[in-house]
């Protein structure tokens, strides 16, 4: 029995044997029910900024029909005994073609954050993207993955010597790739975090990577030094609450921090610099000298853009609309996905990103084109409900059924998943 055979019946056995004693998954196995339960114990703001969407959602809606509209055609006797899923991205052999994306201001959903989340991946083997917008320093994270792989993602700051920086601490941390997300230049507009007048960074949640990084330190301390005249700040119990959070987040002693402008001046740089609506394929094409590292680009949706992505020299592309979080009524990242493949064709990497919910959809993205998928969301509530074991599991469990996906449709790897096991409605 080959590994990936233990991973798909194996976890089908242990969970069956398991009930025998009465004993039930921590986390739900199906996404409806895996989303109800974290639901249930997320707090309001958590809840809203995981799971909302740009404006009416349309384009959460609009991913999980894009899946929809392809069904698998199974294949029968065939030999599917033995399988192998894995496959090579840049340089590392993977166990299967599953990422864990990146997500901001995860301790929303679990203090330990992005530490737990790298600690499952890593016992998984699964690459885990490290967010530019994480609650923990990319060192901890990977410190938590010993020798799992792991990327980095980068949102491409208003300040280049801080892209510099983050670049090279990713190199330092061994990183395989940099993903540069594109489609965040500027927030969506996202009414379920506007109504609860909610936005974590402005609480000093989800800006670790910066309040760590000793260029970023540097920006602030010469902010604060301009500064002529003390801001006046009208006092709240909200900006209370909101200076108190600011403060046990920033490095140091928490009664020094109290103490000093710094917590807050670093949250108000954050806000201002952190990423630039005037990046252009200049920029993109700089990255070369900027590091040795395989870069992809994220938030990629229209074949002239990835014709682009090819003259500029990337390795990579991320299809996806940020999980419907940026764009109210954009196109469907799969379906993107079917109109960039044959573009690409073969000569990018591309990893499909936004709306990955089982196995199933994990296949018909790899028939479709993808090299890879990011698991998003689902991780997330696996970690609201569980921690770190919650996400173990959650990704576990993709896996499993992705495994037997592909053995009940008649194949054996990765390598033979194409167009051809599916039917478009």
């Amino acid at each position: 029995m080959s590994t990936q055979e233990s991973a798909g019946r194996a976890r089908q056995n242990t969970i069956y044997r398991d009930g025998v004693f009465g004993k039930r998954p921590s986390v739900p196995t199906d996404f409806a029910g895996l989303e109800a339960a974290a639901r249930r114990k997320m707090s309001p703001k958590a809840w809203a900024y995981v799971h909302g969407g740009a404006g009416s959602g349309s384009t959460m809606s609009a991913n999980r029909a894009a899946f929809d509209r392809w069904q698998i055609v199974p294949r029968v006797l065939r030999d599917v005994s033995e399988r192998d899923l894995g496959v090579e991205l840049f340089g590392r052999r993977l166990p299967a073609p599953v990422l864990l994306a990146p997500v901001g201001a995860a301790e929303l959903a679990h203090p330990d954050a992005d530490v737990a989340i790298a600690s499952a991946a890593g016992e998984l083997g699964v690459p885990y993207i490290f967010s530019n917008q994480g609650c923990a320093p990319m060192e901890e994270s990977a410190a938590a993955m010993g020798d799992a792989p792991r990327w980095f993602q980068l949102y491409w700051s208003t300040d280049d010597d801080l892209v510099d920086s983050f670049l090279d601490r990713a190199r330092r941390i061994s990183a395989d790739a940099i993903v540069v997300t594109l489609d965040t230049t500027m927030l969506g507009w996202r009414p379920e975090d506007l109504n609860l007048g909610s936005l974590p960074f402005a609480q000093g949640q989800g800006i670790a990577q910066y309040t760590s990084d000793p260029v970023f330190r540097r920006i602030v301390r010469e902010r604060i030094a301009a500064v002529t005249e003390k801001p006046e700040v009208k006092v709240t119990l909200g900006a209370v609450k909101a200076l108190l959070s600011m403060t046990s987040r920033y490095p140091g002693r928490f009664l020094d921090n109290l103490r000093s402008p710094e917590p807050r001046a670093a949250v108000e740089t954050f806000l201002d610099i952190y990423s630039r609506p005037s990046l252009s394929w200049s920029d993109i094409e700089s990255l070369r000298e900027r590091t040795s590292l395989p870069v992809l680009l994220k938030g990629v949706l229209h074949p002239d853009d990835a014709r682009r992505a090819i003259d500029a020299g990337v390795d990579g592309l991320v299809v996806s609309n940020h999980g419907g979080r940026q764009v109210d009524g954009s196109v469907a990242a799969l379906d993107a996905l079917t109109d960039i493949a044959p573009v690409v064709d073969g000569r990018l990497k591309l990893v499909l990103d936004s709306g990955i919910r089982s196995g199933a959809d994990v296949f018909k993205a790899l028939a479709l084109g993808a090299d890879a998928v990011t698991l998003g969301r689902p991780h997330l509530y696996g970690l609201a409900l569980a921690g770190r074991d919650g996400v173990r599991d959650v990704t576990a469990n993709l896996l499993a059924e992705f495994d037997l996906t592909v053995g009940l449709s008649g194949l054996t790897s990765v390598a033979e998943i194409d167009r051809d096991a599916l039917r478009r409605v």
